[in-house]
């Protein structure tokens, strides 16, 4: 068996920046910023902008995320000059 070709496994917090909602599971993602979690210790943290606790799906509320500016863009681009 070939060694040093699998990616890192290792538990990983999920920040949803939406709700301010944080999780803890196991990920192979990379990610520099580290973060302490409510055990003491310190876990790499990556930043998503939609978990299960934002999605509309899942909390039956209907919620406009505009995180990138995508309507602004929109109006610019095509209003009437």
């Amino acid at each position: 068996m070939r060694k040093d070709i699998h990616p890192n496994y290792r538990e990983v917090v999920f920040y949803d920046t939406s709700s301010e909602y944080k999780f803890i599971t196991k990920s192979t993602i990379e990610t520099s910023e580290t973060i302490q979690w409510e055990d003491g210790k310190e876990y790499p943290l990556f930043k998503i902008e939609v978990s299960s606790n934002s999605h509309p799906f899942y909390t039956g509320k209907k919620m406009l995320l505009d995180t990138a500016g995508r309507v602004e863009k929109f109006n610019r681009r095509y209003a009437k000059k």
